[in-house]
């Protein structure tokens, strides 16, 4: 079920209602949650709902293996499951086919040529996230960083949480354990902080970043047929696409949790505003990128066996990064990208060349969205080739008239990129967040902006797509 339906209108206040009315008891509570997630990931296709059950189970399992066991190598054992469980069905589903058309392609360089070894597999919706999750449950146990739950309601609850089910946050059990074994209050201004949060979710999405789709697809159909200034047009805009759409769901997780007393961590902070890489990491997807820095980064040694293994660490880390959104050489090169500056960024701060950069350090904003913006191509673009030609062609730059197309669709695309950079600004100019509006907002305005949100929906509901994120 997408966040952007007319089912969705429809199936959050039945659950909102049925789920409060229930509040006295908070484990019949988590019925409810767990069922209504159930359905919720159904929607798209029920067969997949046994991944997440199964994967439920195992790690339900494991985690109370590993932390009853008085062995080490029985607690790591009961790790190797939960990882191979988890791991393999995300290889199963998201990489087979990509390494086994690699492999065939890398065959016939040598004069081989091997059966086709593809496979006819849908990629489950959300697979990365809960992976991800419930690995995150598993790795915290072993590293004696958190105690199991013993109750399996709570721990699928957990797992299948419908506001952050198929896009994130990818929270930490942690945070959303303790919530959901204990009792919730419909709070006054958590009510209306998740109405203005879900009705600017829906804004940057529908709003915007759909808007803007348009003249991005039409420029990526076909790299060859367009100029540079008309591919740089079209990347910046892509830029911003995937910024307000994928923000966009993700305040629209953050809110409806909000209005079932859950609170979700931030996972964006304006990131375009950053004056360096390490700076936009720490910004954008901030679920993903903390995950990756504590279970994958620190894993294999962080920066704690000399500089070279710390440079060694960033590449890697940021290639799986990379690998983890796509079964494709174009996220690894993507990924690629950030990990080499990464590691630059960090040799720099050890020169005295750091130091001499200070006065002039505002030029770190617009060279960090630059490194940004050119990853993004190889991101965006339907393969290697077409990245490349795009990247050929802007190095080649010169100015001319870019791409206009539907006069209507480039003008509607300007004036809403313009109000969402607007007030982004406004937040990182004033410091404020989301909330701080919310916390402010009279029940009239909270009303005005419940029906804003629908009436949105209705309107672009035709031209709205799936997230971006959702393919991930």
């Amino acid at each position: 079920m997408l966040f952007n339906s007319f089912e969705f209108l429809l199936f959050f206040p039945l659950v909102f209602i049925g789920y409060w009315l229930l509040h006295k008891s908070y484990r019949t509570q988590n019925i409810l949650l767990l069922i209504a997630s159930y359905i919720f990931y159904a929607w798209w296709d029920w067969r997949f709902l046994s991944l997440i059950v199964l994967s439920s189970f195992i790690d339900f399992v494991a985690g109370s293996k590993i932390y009853k066991s008085g062995s080490p190598q029985t607690k790591k054992n009961w790790l190797y499951v939960s990882l191979f469980a988890n791991l393999g069905s995300l290889a199963l589903f998201k990489y087979y086919n990509f390494f086994a058309e690699s492999f065939v392609e890398m065959a016939s360089q040598f004069g081989w040529q091997p059966n086709n070894l593809t496979l006819s597999i849908i990629l489950p919706v959300g697979i990365s996230f809960y992976t991800f999750q419930t690995l995150s449950y598993t790795i915290d146990i072993y590293r004696k960083e958190f105690e199991p739950t013993k109750d399996l309601l709570s721990f699928c609850t957990y797992i299948a949480f419908f506001p952050q089910l198929v896009a994130g946050p990818i929270e930490r059990a942690a945070n959303l354990l303790p919530q959901i074994e204990r009792k919730r209050t419909l709070k006054k201004e958590w009510i209306t902080e998740g109405i203005l949060q879900i009705s600017i979710g829906f804004f940057r999405k529908i709003v915007i970043a759909d808007t803007i789709a348009s003249y991005v697809d039409t420029v990526y159909a076909d790299i060859d047929l367009h100029n540079p200034a008309t591919i740089l047009l079209a990347t910046f805009f892509y830029a911003l696409q995937i910024y307000f759409d994928f923000s966009g769901y993700s305040d629209i997780a953050i809110g409806t949790a909000k209005l079932l007393g859950f609170k979700f961590h931030k996972n964006f902070n304006i990131p375009y505003f950053s004056k360096s890489l390490t700076e936009f990491w720490r910004k954008w997807h901030i679920s993903l990128s903390f995950w990756l820095r504590d279970y994958l980064y620190i894993s294999l040694g962080g920066n704690r066996k000399g500089i070279k293994i710390t440079y060694r660490n960033l590449l890697l880390t940021m290639l799986l990064g990379g690998l983890w959104h796509g079964s494709s050489w174009n996220f690894v090169i993507w990924g690629g990208i950030h990990g080499i500056v990464l590691s630059i960024e960090k040799y720099l701060k050890t020169t005295p060349f750091a130091s001499r950069m200070q006065p002039i350090a505002f030029l770190g904003y617009p060279i960090t969205f630059i490194v940004v913006l050119i990853a993004w191509i190889f991101f965006r673009a339907p393969d290697f080739s077409t990245a490349i030609m795009a990247v050929i062609k802007l190095l080649s730059f010169k100015l001319e008239t870019p791409f206009i197309g539907d006069i209507n669709v480039l003008a509607n695309s300007i004036l809403v990129v313009s109000l969402g950079i607007l007030f982004d600004i406004y937040l990182f100019k004033t410091n404020k967040t989301l909330e701080h509006f919310g916390k402010n907002f009279s029940f009239v305005k909270t009303a005005l902006l419940c029906s804003s949100s629908i009436i949105i929906i209705v309107l672009f509901y035709s031209s709205s797509t799936n997230f971006i994120y959702f393919q991930f």
